[in-house]
């Protein structure tokens, strides 16, 4: 277990790090580290689990349940829309010690989770080009978590340059997905047809479970309030409209699941910043099971992962490996595997840099 010293040191090393994305945790950041009682917190979660962004979204979990989080809450940009410009500390410690037994439960109880709908962006060109080849798909996202990635086809994006796809059911407001792009991505000028969308996680979040819901916008940085909203939005869309989410492994999993939609169209699996959770041994059996099954029938993997922190997935990449996101197609045709290095792109799909051409 890390001592305190090394504790607070991360919090300063946040502090620096993330203070241009994340003024509030930026300022508070350096006021925890010289304060043991909060940075002690954090021994309540596993080692590798003792990390900034774990607090700061316990605490904001609190605060977006209401109760006595009112005060604390006029500093979140994403929850008052005048927030305080004087010093947010003595009103985070007062609610870090007031709080102190429900911080720690969640704490040592969850971990940082995402489910950014932004990273659909990514997925969407690609999407594109193979509903050209093959027609209609079937959306088989990996680690979905609450499986917002599902709603691809009911998302609007805008491409600048590049055009708006509008997936918008009628009548609803649009959720917008903004992506700047270089190098002339294949944007469709119309959404490909998705026949059907399942998602596979082994620790799904319900998206009617208010809790599990509250934790999951408790990830998201309160200094981005438009990605707030849009994610708060996206979970309003998948109550509304349903979402198929399945719990299980990856590598046990997913072989029955292909089978159980094979005539629904041509199998798409997704994933985005997930496999870097994994073990190596874990990606190379997730691999090997694509692999076995690309053998036999046709199959498309599309991913969104970090060569640096998934080198056993054989990412095209430079030398030493990239530490940032690339986009690639794995294509399976009558046994035959492609790969392709589609993109660069920002993890939570705010620009894309296509490099892909043929």
């Amino acid at each position: 277990m890390a001592d305190l010293d090394e504790l607070a040191a991360r919090f300063r090393n946040f502090g620096r790090t993330a203070a241009a994305r994340a003024p509030l945790y930026g300022r508070l950041s350096d006021r925890i580290a010289d304060s043991p009682e909060i940075v002690a917190l954090l021994h309540a979660a596993p080692e590798q689990q003792q990390l900034p962004v774990l607090l700061f979204a316990a605490v904001h979990h609190l605060v977006l349940a209401g109760g006595d989080g009112l005060e604390l809450r006029r500093w979140y940009p994403n929850l008052w829309h005048d927030t305080n410009a004087d010093d947010p500390f003595p009103a985070f410690s007062r609610f870090c010690d007031a709080h102190r037994a429900e911080l720690q439960h969640l704490i040592a109880s969850r971990t940082t989770q995402t489910n950014e709908v932004g990273r659909c962006a990514q997925f969407l060109p690609a999407f594109g080009l193979l509903a050209e080849e093959v027609g209609p798909l079937v959306h088989l996202d990996v680690g979905t978590s609450a499986g917002l990635n599902l709603l691809l086809p009911r998302f609007t994006y805008c491409y600048s340059p590049g055009g708006i796809v509008d997936g918008s059911l009628d009548g609803a407001a649009p959720i917008v997905l903004g992506c700047a792009t270089r190098g002339d991505p294949p944007v469709p000028a119309f959404m490909p047809s998705v026949a059907l969308s399942v998602g596979l996680d082994i620790a799904p979040i319900d998206v009617h479970d208010d809790d599990a819901v509250r934790w999951l916008e408790a990830c998201v940085w309160p200094d981005q309030p438009e990605r707030f909203a849009r994610l708060v939005a996206a979970i309003e869309l998948a109550r509304s409209t349903g979402v198929d989410v399945r719990r299980g492994d990856a590598v046990d999993a997913l072989p029955g699941l292909l089978v159980e939609v094979a005539d629904h169209g041509h199998p798409v699996v997704t994933n985005s910043w997930v496999l870097n959770y994994l073990t190596g041994e874990q990606r190379l059996a997730y691999v090997a099971m694509l692999e076995s099954i690309g053998a036999h029938r046709d199959l498309t993997w599309v991913l969104a992962e970090s060569p640096a922190q998934t080198p056993e997935l054989r990412i095209p990449t430079t030398e030493p490996a990239e530490d940032i996101t690339v986009l690639s197609m794995v294509t399976w045709r009558r046994g035959e595997r492609r790969v392709r290095r589609l993109a660069t792109t920002h993890p939570h799909g705010f620009w894309l840099h296509w490099e892909a051409h043929g």
